[in-house]
């Protein structure tokens, strides 16, 4: 008797299916999730912005500046008191960089941020409210619709000897110097002028008018929007950069010339 062949079912399917239909049913419910999530956050208001109180800003301040400036801001034997500094000052040492101070030195440098703008400004807020001091100016002074040839005058006269007459900076004595100007945003112009931080002195409205530093600003926002005329700027630094360029480059390829003349000529 013959022997009955087997027929091999031919519905089996590979374990590989399998992980691919469950791949694939994941992919689909997250996708539809992810669409879901997306046109209900579309359909909601916008959420208000964070805004952080004068005591959450005393927490953070006793955190991370009470060490060198005291609790009660009256300062210590590693950093000044800040009695009379103000929001603008916290806002200008902060958002800078400056402040924590990453080390004792000649100066404080600049570097990446540490604290959000609300966290900033809440420090800012504490300070204010132990030990007021000037404060955050109308926004019509930072917006750069000034006289800009007044506030080229006035840069020049009053700042031009240690920022350079196009913002650029230079060294100063024992280390220090005064910053480039080329980022600086108009509100830290303002409270440079107005806290005089380190070596920068302060100018109150009987040395510059709110108007004068408006133009001022102004003056530095056109720069730091203007492309450079004069060809390539060698840094803004002047006759130093200019006549190292003419010496090592001009001279230099006139040496290199008088040389290839006088041996085509041998």
């Amino acid at each position: 008797m013959a022997r009955e062949k087997k027929h091999r079912s031919h519905g089996r399917r590979s374990p590989w299916a399998a992980a691919a239909l469950i791949g694939i049913g994941l992919l689909l419910t997250g996708g539809a999730y992810a669409g879901a999530s997306a046109a209900m956050a579309a359909t909601e208001p916008a959420a208000a912005a964070t805004v952080l109180t004068a005591d959450e800003g005393k927490k953070l301040f006793q955190a991370n500046c009470a060490t060198c400036h005291g609790l009660d801001l009256q300062g210590t034997d590693n950093g000044p008191s800040l009695y009379g500094v103000g929001e603008l000052s916290v806002h200008f040492q902060v958002s800078t960089g400056r402040m924590p101070l990453q080390m004792q030195g000649p100066q404080a440098p600049q570097k990446p941020l540490q604290f959000t703008e609300e966290q900033i400004a809440a420090m800012g807020a504490f300070v204010q409210s132990v030990a007021p001091g000037p404060s955050y100016p109308a926004d019509e002074v930072l917006d750069g619709e000034g006289e800009v040839a007044e506030g080229a005058e006035m840069f020049r006269v009053n700042c031009a000897m240690c920022h350079n007459v196009a913002g650029a900076g230079g060294a100063l004595t024992e280390g220090k110097w005064a910053p480039n100007l080329e980022h600086t945003t108009a509100l830290n112009m303002y409270a440079a002028m107005v806290t005089g931080p380190q070596n920068m002195p302060v100018f109150s409205d009987l040395n510059l008018s709110t108007e004068q530093k408006r133009d001022i600003i102004s003056y530095l926002l056109y720069l730091q929007n203007s492309e450079p005329v004069g060809g390539y700027g060698l840094g803004n630094l002047g006759p130093v950069s200019e006549g190292l360029f003419i010496w090592i480059f001009g001279i230099g390829i006139l040496i290199a010339v008088t040389v290839w003349i006088t041996a085509k000529a041998n």
